[in-house]
């Protein structure tokens, strides 16, 4: 058994080449392989939604949002626990088992699948245990964070949520394929009978999630072997004082622009594509272009972290706020929303690939914020992060219960975005005002 570290000073520069460097960056990969799937568990839901009805399950339109939405609730209240785990458990307990229980809503969402007559309140439930993995984000990052000098921090807090986002993209994109073929010789069930239209085909929509069963298995082997515990420890108690400082909120608020439409469009986006287009002849598949959102968004949180690390973080939230201020605004008041035709449709996947590639450089530029802006205490910045990420996780399930709201009552999902403008707006003039502009009181 690995025992725990007694002695971690990442300033120490010599302390940092001799022994903290090697055992960081294992760290770093472990947890950062485990956030993939956290992340591809978490969504997976979204990929799942738009294929239930055709094999037979009587959702309504409603319905399927909410259980798109229903991993961000229980995604974001669980990363409220997250947040305050790493300090009393220790890193490698926390990932080890916040790995294995993942197994929890994948078999079970595998084995309704497999049953036509499985009532939608038993797929409520378990869309909200696929949270699971959203609430694994506010232990891994703040984790990281601990485990790295602050010179290094946006890179690496940039390559683990980066690439940890790209889980998102993985099981968005693998979800069609998979489900194609009959994997291990039928070994995961029997095949659906998929409907679109006056056609039908053989899917094994349980492919979607039993495929993650195995290497989640493999992970928590790998955490509980290869992770250690460092010597920065506090009761839940002690860390309640990041909520003094106003400076927490103004981060919360930040923080909810950039990485909440990050998770809130990834898990709206298919039910937009197919709610909106899906009534037009040869209307698009959504899962041919839904994981490229959140590819693009995970791409820019990766190479913007080197580059925040340089030039500061205000200046790129700046610059998210700002491009998503504009998307917003053209889904808000053009007719990409309210077509007449597919000829809207192009528009509309531009507009919103440009709002993933805005949040990916505004989510690296916030957590290279955070540890300036709380450098007085590691541990406090450390909790900021995990708080931030757990308000922020609320994406999802916001996004999809405003937008399926927004388009039953008023018949488009328009004053969503209209909306999101406007948040927006307050949330850049927050960062402008006390990160940004020149004389802040925390220039970041």
């Amino acid at each position: 058994m690995a025992s725990p570290i007694t002695d971690w000073r990442p300033e120490d520069p010599v302390f940092w080449e001799q022994t903290g460097k090697r055992v960081a960056w294992r760290t770093l990969i472990i947890t950062t392989l485990s956030l993939v799937l956290s992340f591809a568990t978490w969504f997976v839901m979204s990929a799942i939604v738009v294929r239930l009805p055709g094999i037979g399950f009587q959702f309504s339109e409603m319905q399927l949002f909410w259980l798109a939405a229903m991993p961000g609730l229980a995604g974001g209240t669980l990363r409220l626990i997250h947040t305050f785990l790493v300090p009393v458990f220790g890193t490698r307990n926390v990932v080890t088992v916040a790995t294995l229980i993942k197994l929890l809503p994948c078999l079970g969402l595998g084995f309704a699948i497999l049953n036509p007559s499985t009532p939608f309140w038993l797929f409520m439930v378990l869309a909200f245990l696929a949270g699971f993995g959203g609430g694994d984000f506010s232990s891994f990052m703040p984790s990281t964070s601990i485990f790295f000098p602050k010179r290094l921090q946006g890179t690496a807090l940039g390559i683990q949520a980066g690439i940890g986002n790209f889980g998102v993209s993985l099981t968005q994109f693998v979800t069609p394929w998979i489900i194609s073929f009959a994997v291990a010789g039928g070994l995961f069930g029997e095949a659906q009978v998929f409907r679109k239209g006056q056609q039908t085909s053989p899917i094994w929509l349980q492919n979607a999630v039993f495929w993650y069963v195995p290497f989640l298995i493999i992970l928590g082997g790998v955490s509980w072997l290869g992770l250690r515990r460092v010597p920065v420890r506090a009761t839940f108690r002690e860390q309640l004082d990041i909520f003094k400082n106003r400076h927490t909120y103004f981060c919360t608020a930040t923080y909810i622009m950039t990485f909440g439409s990050f998770s809130g469009l990834s898990a709206a986006f298919p039910l937009l594509i197919k709610t909106v287009y899906g009534q037009f002849e040869e209307a698009p598949d959504p899962l041919k272009y839904a994981y490229l959102g959140p590819l693009i968004g995970s791409a820019m949180r990766v190479i913007a972290g080197p580059l925040t690390d340089r030039f500061g973080g205000g200046i790129f939230t700046q610059l998210c706020g700002l491009g998503l201020m504009a998307g917003a605004a053209v889904l808000g008041f053009s007719r990409c929303l309210t077509p007449a035709s597919l000829d809207q449709f192009p528009l509309f996947v531009g507009v919103m690939l440009a709002m993933f590639f805005f949040t990916g450089i505004g989510n690296a530029a916030t957590f290279r914020q955070f540890p300036v802006i709380f450098s007085h205490s590691p541990r406090q910045a450390a909790g900021v992060i995990g708080f931030t990420a757990a308000v922020a996780a609320y994406g999802p399930f916001l996004f999809s219960t405003l937008i399926g709201q927004s388009k039953t009552a008023l018949g488009s999902a328009k004053p969503f975005f209209i909306g999101l403008m406007v948040y927006c707006i307050i949330a850049t003039a927050i960062n402008w005002w006390f990160y940004t502009r020149r004389g802040a009181e925390k220039p970041s």
